[in-house]
C-alpha cells in the first residue's frame, strides 16, 4: 500500500488518505481482513499529524470499509469485498458510455437520478397525494 497526499492540494490532507485507501480496496489491493499500517506510521511516513490520519480512518470506518478495534488497529472489513466488483462493473459502464458518446457529466447525471429513484422507499400508494 502506497499513499501519497499533495500538501498543495485544497482537498483536505484526510480526504486524500482516505481516497487513496478506498482505490486500493476499488484496486483489489487490499483486502477484507487485511491491516492497515497503525495511524502513527502513516502520519510520520507522510509527514501528517496523527489526528489526520485517525480522520481518515474514521471515515472509511463511517462508509464501513474498514474496522477499527482497540489492539487491533484498523482492518479491511468484509463489506469492502463487493467494491472490487463494483469498480469492475463501473469501469464497463464507463467504456460503453463512451463508446456511445455519453459524457462524463451525463453519465453522472444520470446515475444520480437513479440513485435518487432508489433512496425514496415509499410504495406508489404513498408516493400519491391524498386529498382530504
Amino acid at each position: 500500500m502506497l499513499l501519497r497526499v499533495d500538501a498543495d492540494s485544497a482537498r483536505p490532507l484526510y480526504d486524500q488518505v482516505a481516497a487513496s485507501i478506498r482505490a486500493d480496496i476499488l484496486a483489489g489491493a487490499l483486502a477484507p481482513g487485511d491491516r492497515l499500517p497503525p495511524a502513527r506510521d502513516v502520519a510520520g511516513a507522510l509527514e501528517i499529524n496523527q489526528h489526520t490520519v485517525l480522520h481518515a480512518y474514521q471515515r472509511l470506518r463511517d462508509e464501513g470499509l474498514i474496522d477499527l478495534r482497540r489492539g487491533r488497529g484498523a482492518v479491511i472489513a468484509a463489506s469492502a469485498a463487493p467494491l472490487a466488483e463494483l469498480a469492475h462493473d463501473i469501469d464497463v459502464l464507463v467504456r460503453k458510455a463512451a463508446a456511445l458518446g455519453v459524457s462524463a457529466e451525463t453519465l453522472a447525471g444520470i446515475v444520480h437520478s437513479h440513485r435518487g429513484d432508489r433512496t425514496d422507499h415509499r410504495t406508489p400508494e404513498e408516493n400519491q397525494e391524498v386529498s382530504p
